[in-house]
C-alpha cells in the first residue's frame, strides 16, 4: 500500500515544486482528435470541433444510430474531453397526443428556432419537437442538442447550435422515418 501512495504524493511534490519556481508553465494541449462520424452517425468531425476544446482524450457514450420505435423511445450521445462533457445530443419518441415539456431555462430566454413544430436555441444548446408521420404509425419526436461554449468566441455559439439541429433534424427523421 505504501508503494502504491509515494509516486502520487512524489509527482503532487513535483507539481507544487515546478509550480514555485516557475518551471510549469501551464500549456494547453491540442484539440483532441474525434472520430469522423459521432453521436449517431449524424455529426462530421468538424462539425463539433467548436465544441471540442483543448485535451487529450475523447470518450464517446450512446449507440451508431438514431433509429426510434415503440419500444426504443429514446437515445442518448454523450461525447467528454478529458472526463468533462463537452456534447450532449438526446433523442426521444412518445405516442401521438404527448407532448414535450420544456422547463424554463436560465436567462437569457431562449430564441425561437423556426424548425419542426416547435424550437427553441440558446446559448449552449436547442431542442425541437415535432409530429412524425411514421409507416405503422404517428408519434412525437424531441431532439436536445447541448454542449460547451466556453471555447467558442461570444456571440458564435446560437448560429452553430442552429446548424447542427437543422443537420441533426434532417438525419433523425430518416433514421426514425418520421414523414415516410
Amino acid at each position: 500500500m505504501r508503494n502504491a501512495v509515494a509516486p502520487r504524493v512524489l509527482a503532487a511534490t513535483l507539481v507544487a515544486a515546478a509550480a514555485l519556481t516557475g518551471c510549469g508553465k501551464e500549456q494547453k494541449a491540442a484539440a483532441p482528435q474525434l472520430p469522423e462520424r459521432t453521436c449517431f452517425g449524424v455529426f462530421a468531425r468538424s462539425d463539433l470541433e467548436p465544441l471540442m476544446g483543448y485535451g487529450e482524450t475523447v470518450e464517446l457514450f450512446g449507440p451508431a444510430d438514431a433509429r426510434l420505435s415503440a419500444v426504443r423511445r429514446g437515445v442518448t450521445c454523450n461525447v467528454y474531453v478529458d472526463g468533462k462533457g463537452r456534447v450532449l445530443a438526446m433523442a426521444t419518441r412518445q405516442p401521438l397526443g404527448q407532448s414535450f415539456f420544456w422547463p424554463p431555462t436560465d436567462p437569457p430566454p431562449p430564441d425561437p428556432l423556426p424548425l419542426g413544430d416547435k424550437g427553441i436555441v440558446w446559448d449552449t444548446g436547442a431542442r425541437v419537437a415535432l409530429t412524425c408521420n411514421g409507416p405503422k404509425e404517428s408519434f412525437e419526436l424531441e431532439l436536445g442538442l447541448s454542449g460547451s461554449v466556453e471555447h467558442m468566441k461570444p456571440g458564435t455559439s446560437k448560429a452553430l447550435f442552429t446548424a447542427l439541429t437543422t443537420k441533426y433534424l434532417e438525419s433523425a427523421k430518416q433514421q426514425t422515418q418520421c414523414g415516410m
